[in-house]
């Protein structure tokens, strides 16, 4: 029997490997005999691999942009701001630069402009306190949500949103008056509470509008909505008072259209134009010196702060963290190299997506 071994499987096999750059970073894991912090935890990511590779590059980029920490498990994610880390004063002055931003004090106070974008199931989660974190403590410059990401702030402040079961059945929750959000249950009577604060204020607007020819936008009624609050609570209550905007393309597609239809009827005449809207969120974009995209999930949140950035040219910075896959070429699952083809951000800009569902935590 002859044991010499064939020459073309041995060559197969036991091919030689090319020697890899010096700079080439070996993959490794977090060492859980060693006390780690959060932050330790956090700075492993980038060398685990796979999707968690990408979570270490979503928060490079967003330390670029605010020097925070981004922890996120499926949906979930907290992220913890301390200071903006980019500014003005940190690129040379142009020689076409405007008046407004000569000045060493201005240019050292000129941050990256954060536009944060989410869905309604963020809000309708214990997220939504991490969320009212960042308003409150004026971490971001804008807002990009969809309707549920504006009621379900102010249905909370007037009843409880509770934890229940995926598997419950929808016949018989509907009998009992109760609404489902995945694994959360939402009572009507939330709505109902809704209704009876919401309606006196749509007269109050309509009055104003017939009296002083006043139009309101998506954004202005959404502030309005967060002054009426009034209730520390609310993330758009905090917007109100820190005088960030509230963009929200698609106001009537939930509760608040549902209002507002009853409305029409009995009080007809509310104007709401999202003309006035889209050059306001088009002209923060504009006008920034540096602008990065946080988006949570996809669909209109996505696109319209997307799109706002092709008016500059692109965005700087942009993490787009979402279930979504690209094959259907829905823009909720486009990667961030699709937006560059279409000037949404810039080619030589700093982005990532983050696959949250293929992530996984190790434990202890």
């Amino acid at each position: 029997m002859d044991s010499q071994i064939p020459a073309g499987p041995a060559a197969a096999v036991l091919k030689r490997s090319e020697p890899l750059p010096g700079t080439a970073v070996p993959v490794q894991g977090p060492d859980f005999d060693k006390s780690l912090s959060l932050q330790d935890l956090l700075g492993r990511y980038d060398t685990i691999g796979f999707q968690a590779t990408s979570l270490g590059k979503a928060i490079e980029i967003v330390n670029r942009m605010v020097c925070a920490h981004l922890y996120l498990n499926h949906l979930a994610f907290i992220l913890a701001i301390f200071q903006r880390n980019w500014r003005l004063s940190d690129e040379p002055l142009s020689p076409d630069e405007s008046n407004d931003y000569a000045d060493p004090k201005v240019r050292a106070q000129t941050r990256c402009d954060i536009f944060l974008g989410y869905t309604s199931n963020l809000i309708s989660s214990g997220l939504r306190e991490i969320i009212l974190y960042l308003v409150k403590h004026k971490h971001v410059s804008a807002i990009v949500t969809t309707a549920g990401g504006i009621e379900e702030d102010f249905i909370k402040c007037l009843g409880k949103t509770y934890l229940a079961d995926f598997n419950m059945d929808g016949t018989d929750l509907r009998k009992r008056g109760l609404n489902r959000v995945g694994n959360l249950i939402i009572p009507n009577d939330n709505y109902c509470k809704f209704e009876d604060w919401f309606i006196p204020i749509l007269d109050t607007m309509l009055e104003e509008q017939k009296a002083s020819g006043q139009v309101w936008t998506p954004s202005t009624f959404i502030r309005r909505l967060g002054k009426e609050i009034n209730n520390e609570e609310s993330v758009y209550y905090w917007a109100y008072k820190n005088g960030i905007p509230v963009f929200c393309p698609a106001l009537t597609d939930g509760s608040i259209g549902d209002m507002m239809y009853f409305h029409s009827f009995r009080s007809p005449g509310l104007i709401v134009d999202i003309v006035g809207d889209i050059r306001a969120l088009n002209e923060l974009s504009r006008k920034s010196k540096k602008a990065g995209m946080i988006i949570l999930g996809g669909g209109v949140c996505k696109h319209q702060i997307a799109n706002a950035m092709l008016i500059r040219n692109g965005a700087d910075y942009s993490v787009f963290i979402n279930t979504g896959q690209e094959f259907d070429g829905s823009d909720s699952g486009a990667r961030p190299d699709e937006a560059v083809s279409w000037g949404k951000i810039r080619a030589n800009a700093e982005s990532v997506k983050v696959y949250p569902s293929r992530l996984r935590l190790p434990q202890h």
